[in-house]
């Protein structure tokens, strides 16, 4: 089933050119990076890491969010989003994703509880949901 949009809160537009070992720039002059291809031995921004750093940080919101219904302080609270890109039985190429949550100061039940609320709620795990491989661990 797809989401649509009720009421449009936020817009915002990035152009690449050269692909993966181009150059990215974001309407707002917020982003403005070369990118190429993954590489341990030099890091360089590249597609994953930057889709790691906007799951991790919409990730955290939601926690955020979905923690203030219940009247639980997550504000010390941490997301990691691990992005691996590779082979997939079709012949292509596809991603997955770890996020390895750590909420201090509360139950392990209870941090769960939030973990699924927000992976319920986020816009990221809506939109992976059913196409890529999404792992939670709550630390």
């Amino acid at each position: 089933m797809t989401d649509v949009l009720k009421k449009v809160a936020y817009t915002t537009e990035a152009t690449a050119k050269g692909g993966r070992t181009g150059h990215v720039t974001s309407a707002d002059g917020v982003l403005d990076l070369d990118l190429d291809r993954p590489n341990p031995q030099n890091p360089t921004p590249n597609p994953e890491t930057l889709f790691a750093a906007g799951y991790a940080a919409c990730f955290q919101g939601a926690l955020e969010n979905r923690a203030k219904t219940k009247d639980v302080d997550t504000s010390e609270s941490t997301v990691t989003a691990k992005v691996s890109l590779g082979d997939t039985d079709d012949g292509g190429v596809g991603l997955a994703v770890e996020l390895a949550v750590h909420i201090p100061g509360i139950e392990l039940d209870q941090a769960r509880e939030l973990v699924e609320l927000a992976h319920q709620f986020c816009p990221y795990s809506k939109a992976t949901r059913n196409n890529i491989e999404v792992t939670l661990t709550v630390e």
